[in-house]
This record gives structure tokens, C-alpha cells and sequence, in this order.
């Protein structure tokens, strides 16, 4: 069955929804004002305050939008029946190295920034960060759980801890990429991690 043809109205938000993740990303929250994001999708004020309600509630729809094509290319990885589930999680963050190092290191992770910038001053953003965040170290902790079962994985920790110390020491490493602007500390996470703490 073909799909209904997006409204006006969806592709104006989704368009507002881009614009929010690079602009966020790059000028952070107080450092973005709404003229800046509905000039750049020719939007007006009273359409955004339809879409959105708030400054507040855009950044945590933002985070959704940014969080979901992540979740998607891990999800592909791990499901592609050629290769193991550590080895998937390891292409994975390789691609994301790579991607990294193509912008030339700017902007690091929305989610991070967010967390830093606002994750403790607004219940909205936080909510939704904190459902990125976990919805991400789920997946990550499924992979872990099928690389435990292929015997790739120590079982001694539970993938539930290491997908969370995964994504904790991610989080930090793309911090120190930021000012070192370098992919080393990105590098040696996956090393220490995956080649050596979590192997079996």
C-alpha cells in the first residue's frame, strides 16, 4: 500500500525539526533564538508556537528527531544476519567515527551538549533526553546480550552495565574530541571497550 502523501504541515515541522538538530547542535540551545530556526525554513512565529507550543518542547521533540536515525543504523547493524552482534556494534561506531571526522569534529552530540547545557534546569528536555539516552543503551544492551550468548562477550558483567559504562565513556570521549578536535580519544573508547574490557 503506497504511502499517504506528507501534508504541508508535516513537512514544514519535520523541516523545522533538521534546521533545530543542526542548529542546536552547533549554537546550543540560548545560543539559537526562534528567528534564526523559522527564518532558515521561511516559517512564521505563530505557525512554530502551533507546532511546537514552546522553545522548550521544540528542543525535546528536536531530540527525538535526532536520536531516531542513530537508533535506526545500529538497529541495521545488528540485525544484519552476515556477522556477529559485536562485530555490528563495532562497524557501528567505526561508521560514526568516520562521520565524525568528515565534519571535521564540529558539534559533537546534540545529546551531550543538551545534557550539559539544560539537562538539569528543564523537566521537558530532560524527560526526553533521558528516553533517547535510554532507548539507546537498550539497543546497544540487546547487541551485547546476543554477543554474551555467541560467546564474543563476557558474561561475568551484564550487558545492561556495560552498555551503560558504553555510553557513559561515549558521551565523555566526544567531549575531549570537541577541544582535542580529534578522533583519538573517540579511537581508543572502542578499543578499551570493545577489543578489550568487554571481550570474552
Amino acid at each position: 500500500m503506497p504511502q499517504p502523501k506528507p501534508t504541508q504541515k508535516q513537512i514544514n515541522k519535520e523541516n523545522l525539526l533538521s534546521q533545530g538538530v543542526t542548529l542546536l547542535t552547533h549554537k546550543g540551545y540560548h545560543g539559537t533564538g526562534l528567528k534564526e530556526i523559522l527564518d532558515a525554513v521561511q516559517i512564521p512565529k505563530g505557525s512554530f508556537y502551533n507546532y511546537f507550543g514552546s522553545k522548550e518542547n521544540f528542543a525535546a521533540e528536536v531530540t527525538q528527531h535526532y536520536i531516531a536515525p542513530f537508533i535506526k543504523q545500529l538497529g541495521a547493524h545488528l540485525q544484519n544476519p552476515d556477522g556477529d552482534a559485536l562485530g555490528a556494534i563495532k562497524r557501528y561506531f567505526d561508521e560514526l567515527i568516520n562521520e565524525l571526522e568528515q565534519t571535521d569534529f564540529k558539534g559533537g552530540c546534540l545529546l551531550g551538549n543538551l545534557m550539559g547545557e539544560i539537562g538539569d534546569t528543564s523537566e521537558v528536555v530532560r524527560a526526553s533526553l533521558q528516553q533517547a539516552v535510554n532507548q539507546y543503551r537498550d539497543l546497544l544492551q540487546a547487541g551485547l546480550a546476543k554477543a554474551q550468548q555467541e560467546g564474543t562477550v563476557r558474561t561475568d558483567k551484564s550487558a545492561g552495565e556495560m552498555a551503560d559504562l558504553l555510553v557513559n565513556t561515549w558521551q565523555g570521549v566526544l567531549l575531549r574530541m570537541k577541544i582535542d578536535k580529534s578522533s583519538v580519544p573517540l579511537k581508543q573508547c572502542c578499543t578499551n571497550l570493545l577489543d578489550e574490557y568487554f571481550r570474552n
